[in-house]
């Protein structure tokens, strides 16, 4: 059984998803305060975090990069803050995907289950090697000089799309469809915060990428 991490500080709202997730099949811990979300990450690893930003003793984004220090789970966020820096910093601290409230549960589902499939989505097998970093796609492994590079999810499957298309343009439009659906085709956002995490990983110099191209309002193209 897929397990979720409900972390929020309004107390109705995690009975209400609770109810609701486990109505759908998943089971469901929940966490009223960033200290305890991250204990009970540690302790038992959910299979995805759903996590609201404004807690009481930490930012949400602060449970973010504490949690991005050792797991590559999924993070779905919510929060009622609605303005797109909140979003870009959530983004940029490791999450996968944001939703604002108030929100309707068919969404939430649909965003859940997008971003568990991004996580566990089989690759076929075959490796490629570019000059400062290697791509497993068999087994979900990026590695330089025989040490793994922890991607997220989202990071993982981003990059995924561009390694299997080696030295072509793959699209602002397709990168968003394929990682993250068809409704963000728009997020241009996601994109460029994304990117960024993956070159600060990946590239020796992040100002002048090797790797990683940017075709400027078009889309990205990978270079071995």
């Amino acid at each position: 059984m897929t397990a979720v991490l409900v972390v929020d500080d309004d107390p109705h709202l995690l009975r209400a998803l609770r109810i609701t997730l486990q109505a759908h099949g998943y089971e469901v811990s929940t966490a009223a305060d960033g200290r305890t979300a991250l204990l009970k990450a540690m302790q038992e690893p959910p299979s995805v975090v759903i996590l609201d930003l404004g807690l009481p003793d930490l930012d949400g984004t602060a449970v973010i990069r504490e949690l991005r220090g050792w797991s590559s789970v999924p993070v779905l966020v919510l929060s009622a803050r609605h303005g797109s820096e909140d979003k870009v910093q959530a983004l940029d601290a490791g999450a996968d995907d944001y939703i604002t409230k108030p929100f309707g549960l068919d969404e939430l589902l649909a965003r859940l289950r997008a971003v568990l499939r991004r996580s566990i989505e089989p690759a076929r097998d075959s490796v490629v090697s570019a000059e400062n970093f290697t791509v497993d796609l068999g087994n979900h492994r990026v590695s330089h000089e025989g040490q793994d590079i922890r991607l997220t999810p989202t990071e993982w499957k981003m990059l995924e799309v561009l390694v299997r298309n080696p030295e072509k343009l793959v699209t602002q439009q397709q990168l968003l469809s394929e990682v993250w659906g068809p409704a963000y085709a728009k997020e241009t956002n996601y994109l460029r915060v994304y990117m960024a995490q993956l070159r600060r990983k990946l590239e020796p110099d992040t100002a002048n990428p090797r790797h990683l191209l940017t075709e400027a309002g078009i889309g990205y193209r990978f270079m071995p």
